[in-house]
């Protein structure tokens, strides 16, 4: 397969971005489009669009690039899609949201785009934050916490408002409080689950704030809970399959080995290398 290179090469990202659309177009045609397609809307559409975005991160956890590759491209089609069912409403095209993310890059880059001295990273951030307030401000929203989508992921979305809380200062001292923190929320769960008469609602509850204290135990180590998350789950799927392959090569289903058994094999999976 021959790479366009130079002016060939523009032309061709043009020319398959040209292409994309026209596609979408003719599947959201009425009378000569996609049935399924045609049918439709923002809201139907957007969890397949949460779901491209989580196959990316997957594909990327993984570091295979083809796969990297084809799911991008998925997720363009999305916004394809959006855009589409957009500019047949009158409300906007792809153009505009290439415009608009593209202003809003040059003016969160004025060191880039605007002549600015270019910063250190951690002056950067600051500055990056403080132009994201004007923006926010802009919109009426003053509010520390204005802004953050409620329809994002909960573990992305409390990472979010642990963030926005700590920039005005709202934060642990240190990581030693937060695990202490994380002790005292896991003492309090194990009070409801141990009492004769459980109420689940306040389970829930507890539970709720375990999480919501690993998720800033993460923040403060540096470390993105969900690809954390999708590394433990990557894990556990691979030690499980072990047991699971190993029932097999004794003639028996996983069904049949004890729990003593089944924890022996985990054990020995997590002297494996993972892949």
């Amino acid at each position: 397969m021959t790479t366009p290179s130079g002016r060939n090469a523009d032309q061709d990202k043009l020319n398959q971005l040209e292409r994309i659309i026209e596609i979408m177009r003719q599947l959201r045609d009425p009378e000569t489009g996609c049935p399924w397609d045609v049918e439709q809307d923002f809201s139907t559409i957007a969890p397949y669009t949460i779901e491209e975005a989580y196959e990316v991160a997957d594909a990327v956890q993984r570091g295979n690039v083809d796969d990297i590759r084809d799911e991008l491209g998925d997720l363009l089609l999305q916004v394809v899609f959006q855009a589409r069912i957009a500019e047949e409403a009158g409300l906007f095209t792809l153009a505009d949201v290439a415009r608009g993310i593209s202003d809003k890059m040059v003016d969160r880059h004025p060191h880039v785009f605007g002549g600015e001295d270019r910063p250190q990273i951690e002056e950067q951030s600051g500055r990056w934050e403080a132009i994201k307030a004007a923006e926010r401000a802009s919109k009426g929203k003053t509010g520390v916490l204005d802004d953050i989508a409620a329809g994002l992921p909960p573990m992305l979305r409390a990472l979010k408002l642990q963030k926005r809380a700590a920039r005005v200062g709202f934060d642990w001292a240190n990581m030693d409080d937060i695990i202490a923190k994380l002790d005292e929320e896991t003492a309090e769960l194990r009070a409801e689950v141990s009492r004769d008469s459980v109420d689940q609602t306040r389970v829930i509850d507890e539970v709720g704030d375990v999480l919501f204290v690993a998720v800033n135990l993460a923040r403060r180590a540096g470390v993105d809970p969900e690809t954390a998350l999708m590394g433990c789950n990557s894990k556990f799927e691979q030690r499980f399959r072990y047991i699971e392959h190993h029932a097999e090569k004794i003639g028996k289903s996983i069904d049949d080995l004890s729990l003593c058994e089944m924890e022996a094999l985990w054990q020995e999976a997590k002297t494996r290398p993972t892949v």
